[in-house]
């Protein structure tokens, strides 16, 4: 391999997880403006990039033409892999957080070449320094589930801190639902915050990151909400969709309060009639990370990830939020398939994070 180039893993087709294999490529040019060049040392994955992959991403319409010139041109390879930890090898002229040798944990361009590479570009205003309480790996998992968490959250949904309400959460498990579980609960200091789970060891690790009171969804999700007879003076005003919005939006519109919101990060086709959305007089949001990135910021405030991860490196360093980390793999081309084929398996508790340094067979990117 050249000065020049770099492994990196991805995909020439869209399509199942054998499409994904370790390529040399050049490695990505000199950074400009408020980019960094930052030498990877950690991933995590999640379920956008088993979508992507598969050719069925569809949060923004036109994604896949955006990104046709990189499999469409030389190398004729998308680099997937959104969350990531590295060092800093480079800075472009613009950049004021950042300096040569900062360890940072970052979000990477949603539709460029992303961070399944030795080497990846990375905008500053989607970046933090590392938690110096974290490893590579453990600060990898973090930058997408907690962003979009607290976009959500905060942004989308305008809870207040110290709001005497509650907020229901689907899938309190799963990576975003574990960590937005941690901002209810921690940040903003709810005082009910309401997990779906299914399985014991999914239930008890929603209640270690934040859960008031755990529901199962595999069954009546109404009627167990009214069996835990929630105060009266604490209503139940926010819903959180982490997971199948078609089937999660009616039943949360019934437990909710009059004039509650809910919001979902879930793509999906789905009908508010018949639901207790109109008499209820709630309110539906959506929340994308990428939103702001995608449509350059228009109506947005660029800075608000970076003093997000600021923010919760001191946080993470305070103890006062954990990481959900809950598995760990060698970052080869094969530990990055059984990442994928792990999420896909629908099983996952907290996130799956891979690194240059955990143990394991082959190189690093291989």
């Amino acid at each position: 391999m050249s000065s020049s180039t770099m492994r990196a893993v991805g995909v020439s087709e869209y399509g199942p997880i054998d499409n994904l294999y370790s390529k040399e490529v050049p490695k990505p040019p000199k950074p400009t403006g408020r980019q960094m060049l930052v030498q990877v040392k950690a991933i995590s994955v999640n379920p956008i990039d088993i979508k992507v992959r598969g050719g069925v991403y569809d949060d923004p319409t036109d994604y896949y033409e955006r990104v046709k010139p990189l499999t469409q041109e030389a190398p004729n390879f998308h680099i997937i892999g959104y969350d990531g930890a590295g060092v800093i090898l480079e800075t472009g002229p613009d950049v004021k957080y950042f300096k040569t040798g900062d360890e940072i944990f970052y979000l990477a361009n949603p539709s460029g070449q992303a961070s399944y590479a030795q080497e990846v570009i990375v905008d500053e205003r989607h970046a933090g320094h590392k938690p110096k309480s974290l490893d590579f790996v453990q600060a990898a998992a973090m930058p997408l589930t907690y962003g979009t968490a607290y976009e959500s959250l905060v942004d989308r949904l305008g809870i207040k801190e110290g709001e005497k309400a509650g907020v229901l959460i689907i899938n309190g498990g799963g990576g975003m639902g574990s960590i937005a579980s941690q901002i209810a609960r921690h940040v903003l200091k709810l005082p009910i915050v309401i997990t779906t789970a299914s399985r014991p060891e999914t239930a008890e690790f929603s209640k270690q990151m934040g859960a008031t009171h755990v529901v199962n969804h595999r069954q009546d999700i109404v009627q167990q909400i009214k069996d835990l007879k929630l105060p009266e003076d604490v209503p139940l005003r926010y819903a959180y969709l982490t997971s199948r919005t078609e089937q999660y939006l009616k039943p949360a519109a019934e437990v909710l309060a009059p004039f509650g919101k809910m919001c979902s990060i879930v793509q999906a086709h789905f009908d508010m009639y018949g639901s207790e959305m109109m008499s209820k007089s709630l309110d539906f949001v959506w929340c994308w990370v990428a939103t702001g990135v995608y449509h350059k910021y228009y109506n947005d405030r660029p800075e608000k990830h970076h003093e997000w991860y600021e923010d919760l490196a001191r946080r993470m360093d305070a103890g006062e939020i954990k990481c959900h980390l809950k598995t760990r793999l060698r970052l080869t081309a094969e530990g990055i398939r059984e990442a994928h084929r792990k999420i896909e398996e629908g099983k996952m508790v907290g996130k799956i994070g891979l690194g240059v340094d955990e143990p394991g067979e082959g190189d690093a990117f291989a």
